[in-house]
């Protein structure tokens, strides 16, 4: 039976909003509109974005740790191998850290999309 998760959504040119999603792949791939990407917050919490977003020209949405998030995302909560809901604490620490609405170019995107090759 699914598991109903209360989550931060973060959209583009958008303030972050509270939403309930399941933690079925479906629901998970439809919030971020395709396959998606778990980046781990370091505090028991996840970033939950589409993989692709760049590659497929999604608009930028927030900076974070250097790079750029395009696309949808959101914030869950990570227990183990299982995703659960954001306690008040995360939820309101994440509205706050994502509150500003960024303006991002396609050409800081396509800037931020670069591969570097090694040889040795």
């Amino acid at each position: 039976m699914p598991k109903q998760l209360r989550v931060l959504m973060v959209e583009p040119h958008e303030a972050p909003y509270e939403t309930l999603i399941t933690d079925q792949l479906d629901d998970l791939q439809e919030t971020v509109g395709g396959l998606f990407e778990m980046i781990g917050n370091g505090d028991g919490t996840l970033l939950v974005c589409n993989d692709e977003a760049k590659l497929i020209g999604m608009e930028g949405n927030r900076r974070l740790d250097g790079d750029i998030i395009a696309g949808p995302f959101f914030v869950v909560g990570e227990e183990g191998e299982n995703l659960r809901s954001l306690t008040d604490a995360e939820m309101e620490k994440y509205k706050q850290r994502f509150a500003e609405i960024e303006d991002i170019s396609p050409e800081e995107i396509q800037n931020n999309m670069g591969f570097e090759f090694y040889a040795w």
